[in-house]
Formats: structure tokens, C-alpha cells, sequence
């Protein structure tokens, strides 16, 4: 079952790219005081993803942390240097790009789905959320498009 408005996300151990390569951070360093808004996609270099998803954040994310934002974080099921990679590549520096690289926080959350059949494995449903001192206030899943986890659709809710 998919986390719920209201719950704690749990702490899991990522990764994010460091000045020496990839480096661990738990989702409670991430979130612990902090109001942050996490959107996570089905793969970075995607199309959807890179076209319209990040770009999204990477244009309005002066206005999101403008509403009382510390931090933007996006997930996917890749690893730190792909994240890191695709991160430079659409201008994402205001954006923490963290790794799942085993689907361990979207399976934690109840949001991965099965694109096996597809040879892409277990990956990330395209979700947002506002989670605030590592607590759920405001959560929405996309079954196709990104019109409910957009950056348009954050600030609307914010």
C-alpha cells in the first residue's frame, strides 16, 4: 500500500553524487526539519522525464522554495552517476537528484511498478509529494502524463 498523507516517510539509505563520487544520505537527513518537496520518476533520460517532468522544477524552482521550501529532491531508480549526469545535463542545480538505485525508497513507499515485461525492471511510479519534517502533507500519482506531479501542480499546492 502506497504511503499516505499524514505518515512518516521512511528512513532509507540513498545515494547522491559528492565531490568524490557517490555518497550515502539517509531520507532522514533529508527531510529532518526541513518542509521539502520530493517528485520521483519512472527513469532519468526518458523522455517524458526529460522533456517536461524536471525541466518543470528546474524552471519554477525559485518560485516552490519562494513558498517556504528548503530543499527540491528528485528520485528515480538509477544510480548516483546517472542521476548526477542527467542532473548537469537539464541544469538541475537547485535540485537534489537522489538515487534508488534498488528501488529501495519507491518500494518503501508503496509506489514502484513492474516494467519487467518491458526489460526496464522495478522502477519508480511518477509521483510528488510535499513532505514536511519528514512528515506526508500533500501527495499525488500520475497513471499517465504528470498533471497531478508537475511543478505547476506543487506550487498550486503549496
Amino acid at each position: 500500500m502506497a504511503i499516505q498523507v499524514g505518515e512518516r516517510v521512511p528512513n532509507i539509505e540513498l545515494q547522491v553524487m559528492g565531490s568524490n563520487g557517490p555518497e550515502k544520505i539517509s531520507t532522514g537527513e533529508l527531510f529532518a526539519g526541513k518542509k521539502v518537496v520530493v517528485f520521483a520518476v519512472p527513469g532519468a533520460f526518458t523522455p517524458t522525464c526529460s522533456a517536461a517532468h524536471l525541466p518543470g522544477f528546474v524552471v519554477n524552482a525559485d518560485q516552490i522554495k519562494a513558498k517556504g521550501v528548503d530543499s527540491i529532491v528528485c528520485t528515480s531508480v538509477n544510480d548516483a552517476f546517472v542521476m548526477d549526469a542527467w542532473g548537469k545535463a537539464s541544469n538541475a542545480e537547485e535540485i537534489v537528484m537522489l538515487a534508488d538505485g534498488l528501488a529501495e525508497f519507491a518500494t518503501a513507499v508503496g509506489l514502484t511498478q513492474d516494467r519487467t515485461a518491458t526489460k526496464m525492471g522495478i522502477r519508480s511510479q511518477r509521483y510528488a509529494m510535499i513532505v514536511d519534517d519528514g512528515v506526508v502533507t500533500w501527495l499525488e500519482v500520475d497513471e499517465k502524463g504528470l498533471e497531478k506531479t508537475s511543478a505547476e501542480a506543487i506550487l498550486a499546492a503549496l
